[in-house]
């Protein structure tokens, strides 16, 4: 049979998600064995979108298969029991056999904080980007809007993107503030690697008043890597969720 479920993590004190050498503490590495605990034999999972180092996730989903029968409630509170305090399932269910998290999946959601503020906080150091400078997030919300739709995206494409393709499309791009926290919200059909965080670099470029709006758009039409923003640091950026067919994961 084949189980789903959700996974939470803090990516801080993570090497991103994927499995590495041994003795490198990976997001899929505790997960593997947690679930390898209740399931009694070794247990390889498949995940809806790979996260990097200092990344988090508040929904990534994973599945894998099994021949131990289990209810769902097992899998997530046995897995739990199992699980560091950086990592929690937050659902589990048995899917259909022809269910993958990665390749059934038509989008994926992000957040991006950035908590705009002269002095740093040490609450949050691991939550936001700390961003000193003054943004003007009208004008970073505009720039942002140029992005919208289907383009080719090799301008926010990192230099060891897998991608068969950069040609992705965005279905929405906002940005909002409350107080001295701002966050950017992105959903598309799938993303390059460092596309997000390489988005932020150049959208903050605009904030801060080094470019107008429109050169976005001249980044985005030049497809150069080195035309846009440098690439945000990892620890703004949330995985939120994937969007499946069955409504039941979306």
């Amino acid at each position: 049979m084949k189980i789903a479920l959700g996974v939470e993590y803090m990516g801080t004190n993570f090497h991103g998600w994927q499995l590495q050498k041994s003795g490198i503490r990976t997001v899929q590495q505790v997960v593997e064995k947690a679930l390898s605990s209740v399931a009694n034999h070794p247990v390889r999972v498949f995940c809806s979108g790979r996260t990097d180092a200092g990344v988090h996730a508040i929904e990534q989903v994973i599945h894998f298969e099994t021949d131990a029968l289990r209810e769902d409630k097992a899998w997530l509170f046995g897995g739990n029991v199992n699980l560091p305090s950086d990592v929690n399932f937050t659902w589990a269910k048995r899917v259909d056999d022809d269910f993958h998290a990665r390749f059934n999946a038509f989008a994926r959601r992000y957040h991006y904080k950035i908590h705009n503020t002269k002095v740093r906080s040490a609450i949050i150091a691991h939550h936001s980007l700390w961003e000193p400078r003054a943004l003007n997030i009208e004008s970073m919300h505009q720039a942002a809007q140029y992005l919208l739709g289907e383009h080719d995206f090799s301008a926010f494409r990192g230099s060891l993107c897998q991608a068969k393709s950069p040609i992705k499309t965005i279905e929405f791009i906002r940005l909002s503030q409350t107080n001295n926290d701002i966050l950017l919200d992105i959903k598309a059909n799938a993303f390059l690697h460092h596309m997000v965080r390489n988005i932020v670099g150049t959208l903050i470029k605009v904030g801060r008043g080094e470019r107008g709006a429109e050169w976005v758009k001249t980044v985005l039409d030049s497809k150069q890597r080195k035309q846009a923003g440098a690439t945000a640091q990892p620890q703004g950026l949330y995985f939120v969720k994937a969007f499946y067919p069955d409504s039941s994961l979306s």
